[in-house]
């Protein structure tokens, strides 16, 4: 089935952080179910890196990680996902892990509505457009598993909802990972998509390719993790950002929903039609009517710069050896080492054009100040909400958090 392609997605992808650093301290401890029985296999990992082991036929698992704060994972087939924060900075961690069976009602009875009809398809190519992406390397980063989802769409508030009944497991060839994902929510309303989740990276071969560190370098340079790594080193310039201030205020050429909702319903009720063509001089109550819905077009919201080069005093603060992010408005974030994507302009602009020279995101803070994390994380990260090319790129050009481009993993 055909589908509309989305021309822009406003995204919120939440990640559980990790602080990484180079000391090396070793996590070790067992996996069991309720009853004490061991469980073979269970996966326990660090969110969204590639830092994680298996427990072995006694449950028994050890683990070697950076020194520093993380959030671990630990999973099973038919159990409940735990997570635990762990500071290893300071000595090793043993941690004994209990987990829970699920409750099996809820998941039958999803299973046997399932149906793989032309709706279960239709909505699958909407999930996969929106969370894989539409980017260069979206093409590439394929879903092993999709029978295990299933999808409920309210066609009244235009939202879908996608449920996992297991993992769901991505093989990025282009930067050369086998990535299970735990969905713990997905919502797409209308252009809004939010979504939740734990992700664990593997490489698809234990010797790296030259092709998957030049696409992973590529894939880094632009993205919100490089920006916020540059941000709190201080190094935006250096590393090729431009930061701009910008207000959003309401265009008040444009009439107000109200307005627009009451011409709509005078020209049904009256029994006119709607014009195409613009009305320059209206001279009835219909032609008014009509000049209303023709503005209606004009967008709702006008966005005006107000400062240039922004300095780093207006966007992060330090404070306890810890740095936040703390600015008003909006960012306008101009990465000038690397062009648009051909796709996204087909996507999110109605006039042709050429791709331009540079990628322009813009961010805001829901929450504020939020922490700016060592990996370029932000914490809580609910609290950034990210527009432009930033909302383009999405899950099959994100990068573990433990990858640094000195070492292409």
């Amino acid at each position: 089935m055909v589908f509309k392609i989305l021309k822009r997605f406003l995204i919120i992808f939440t990640l559980l952080f990790a602080s990484l650093s180079s000391a090396q301290i070793k996590i070790s401890g067992k996996i069991v179910n309720t009853k004490g029985e061991a469980l073979e296999n269970a996966a326990i990992y660090v969110n969204n890196t590639t830092f994680g082991t298996f427990a072995n036929s006694e449950g028994v698992y050890e683990l070697t990680l950076p020194k520093g704060k993380h959030v671990l994972i630990v999973s099973f087939l038919g159990y409940e996902t735990q997570q635990y924060q762990i500071d290893t900075s300071k000595k090793t961690v043993t941690l004994y892990v209990v987990l829970k069976s699920k409750e099996n009602v809820l998941d039958e009875i999803v299973i046997k509505k399932v149906v793989y009809d032309q709706n279960w398809y239709h909505n699958l190519a909407r999930f996969k457009q929106a969370f894989i992406g539409t980017t260069k390397f979206s093409k590439n980063c394929i879903l092993l598993n999709p029978k295990t989802l299933s999808f409920n769409f309210d066609a009244k508030t235009n939202t879908l909802t996608v449920f996992a009944r297991k993992p769901l497991r991505f093989k990025n060839k282009d930067l050369g990972y086998l990535i299970t994902y735990d969905l713990v929510d997905f919502t797409l309303q209308k252009n809004k998509l939010t979504y939740v989740g734990y992700s664990k990276y593997e490489n698809l071969k234990k010797r790296i390719k030259k092709r998957w560190i030049k696409n992973r370098l590529r894939a880094f340079k632009g993205s919100k993790m490089h920006f916020m790594r540059s941000l709190k080193a201080k190094k935006l310039k250096e590393e090729g950002y431009l930061v701009h201030q910008f207000k959003r205020v309401l265009n008040k050429k444009r009439p107000t929903d109200e307005q627009i909702k009451a011409a709509r319903r005078f020209i049904i009720l009256s029994g006119g039609k709607f014009h195409l063509s613009t009305i320059s001089s209206p001279k009835t109550a219909l032609d008014s009517a009509n000049v209303v819905l023709q503005k209606s077009k004009l967008p709702k919201y006008r966005d005006y710069l107000y400062k240039k080069n922004v300095s780093y005093a207006a966007m992060i603060t330090q404070k306890d050896k810890k740095t936040f992010l703390n600015f008003d408005n909006y960012l306008s974030i101009i990465y000038t080492k690397e062009a648009e994507e051909l796709n996204y302009v087909k996507q999110n602009f109605r006039e042709k054009r050429t791709p331009l020279n540079v990628q322009t995101s813009a961010i805001t803070l829901l929450e504020k100040p939020a922490v700016l994390d060592i990996s370029g994380v932000v914490i809580p990260p609910l609290a950034i909400f990210s527009e432009g090319y930033w909302a383009y790129e999405s899950f099959a050009d994100l990068l573990p958090l433990n990858y640094y481009p000195s070492k292409g993993d």
